[in-house]
């Protein structure tokens, strides 16, 4: 199999009203795309200093999880980053690029992103393939950017952060279990009324699930999750409730002296134009952030406490 063939080239930009360093430091900041960007799953960093890192991207291609291991570098002075898959996954033999903001004025930016990339074998049918990928998450990111960059100032109150932890004196191994083995949920949690999981890889879940929440109504929501054994499940919604434009978490099992603390964390980003619609006339964004974390909370503290049960059992 050959890995090399011709280089193609294809570049996609955005016009964003908010100054160009605002849009750098969303580009820098890769920790934070999976909550920003649509195809984005998870990011690992591997290595970093101030001019570059080192990380393993999970996310969305074509409607298929990949993954990848690229290396970034920095120049905040030419307002620039640079990126290299290191490690590409087929059909993509080899990928790289460059993230270009260029200020227009004071409040307005132009954001380019460039691609060049080769194909497995060189096939047609898998260049058509990442182009296509490339042209539909291109044209998310910019677009994920530019409504960020342009409503940076309320992001404080859109997008929040919680933990709920419960203390289990059982073993970690029995906690992991209960919850890397979500097809079993709507045997084992009273709120899943179903859950359709698929692991093509391993490590790698897509579930389709339906939830209660306390006042009655039912929730369809998506996700994958990348599961990193023996201790962490990381995961993202590709398909969120009506208050939300995204959702991440993460699963984190800590062995302390009599047992284990496991932490469920949420990171929400509320959207803004429906909170009336669900909430009623009037509410506000503060209403819309209190009534998710209330029924988000509710719910993993509620899993957490049945795995708990569980787990402490098979200790007994």
């Amino acid at each position: 199999m050959s890995v090399t063939g011709t280089k193609h080239h294809t570049l996609h930009s955005v016009a964003v009203a908010a100054p160009a360093e605002v849009v750098y430091g969303i580009v820098a900041d890769v920790s934070k795309w999976p909550q920003y960007f649509g195809p984005n799953v998870h990011v690992e960093h591997l290595e970093q200093d101030d001019r570059s890192e080192r990380i393993h991207i999970w996310a969305t291609a074509n409607g298929a999880v990949k993954n990848w291991i690229s290396r970034r570098t920095f120049d905040p002075e030419r307002l620039r980053v640079d990126f290299r898959q290191e490690v590409s996954t087929p059909p993509v033999a080899g990928m790289g690029g460059a993230w270009v903001v260029s200020p227009v004025d004071a409040d307005t930016s132009l954001l380019e992103l460039h691609h060049d990339f080769e194909a497995v074998d060189d096939a047609p049918d898998a260049v058509d393939w990442i182009n296509q990928a490339v042209d539909r998450n291109s044209a998310a990111e910019l677009d994920n950017i530019k409504e960020l960059a342009e409503q940076h100032a309320r992001l404080g109150d859109l997008v929040f952060t919680f933990d709920d932890t419960v203390h289990m004196k059982a073993d970690a191994a029995d906690v992991f279990d209960f919850l890397n083995r979500a097809d079993l949920w709507p045997e084992r949690l009273p709120h899943v009324a179903r859950l359709d999981l698929t692991e093509d890889e391993p490590g790698v879940q897509v579930m389709a699930m339906d939830t209660s929440t306390a006042d009655g109504s039912v929730h369809t929501t998506e996700s994958i999750r990348v599961v990193f054994a023996p201790d962490r499940i990381v995961y993202k919604q590709t398909t969120v409730p009506g208050l939300m434009t995204a959702h991440t978490g993460r699963w984190t099992i800590v062995e302390v002296e009599g047992g284990v603390d496991v932490t469920s964390r949420h990171t929400v980003t509320l959207r803004t134009d429906t909170i009336e619609k669900y909430l009623g006339e009037g509410k506000t964004v503060a209403d819309a952030r209190a009534y998710v974390h209330r029924a988000l909370s509710t719910n993993s503290t509620n899993t957490l406490k049945l795995a708990r049960g569980y787990a402490e059992a098979l200790r007994d």
